[in-house]
């Protein structure tokens, strides 16, 4: 009878093989995906040319500030909703429902606001309304 202790070995596993299969999946992952941009909109922001602009006797220009505020004609008014910015509105607008609603947000002004403006001019029975833009040269001269 053998009752020496035997040197076992240890197991030993052989990454290389392994590394190999993940290889050969990374290349035919890369091979085979196909790296397109899907957009659900694609949108032509507008630029306006300072020569076209004009003065309008049935224009009501409509401010909205970053901060949610909002001006009827230079005009700051008190409160913030669509009642009270719907009789400045019908207040300003000389020609009826023939004035023409411009509004001029700030960048950073809150998209609830604009939409405050526009459900604002629709209570008060105006129907054409128009977003104020500015020239790409102006734009790029602001500071930031």
């Amino acid at each position: 009878m053998n009752f020496r202790s035997r040197d076992r070995e240890e197991p030993e596993i052989n990454l290389i093989p392994f590394i190999d299969v993940l290889l050969v999946i990374l290349i035919f992952l890369m091979l085979t995906t196909t790296y397109s941009k899907f957009t659900q909109l694609q949108l032509t922001l507008p630029v306006a040319d300072a020569e076209q602009m004009r003065d309008r006797p049935k224009e009501v220009i409509v401010s909205v500030a970053a901060d949610g505020r909002y001006a009827v004609n230079k005009a700051t008014l008190e409160g913030r909703g669509v009642d009270v910015l719907a009789s400045a509105l019908r207040a300003a607008a000389s020609a009826g429902p023939e004035s023409i609603v411009i509004i001029s947000a700030d960048a950073t002004a809150p998209h609830q606001s604009v939409i405050t403006v526009m459900e604002a001019a629709r209570r008060a029975g105006l129907t054409q309304i128009t977003f104020a833009t500015q020239s790409a040269a102006s734009a790029g001269a602001q500071p930031r």
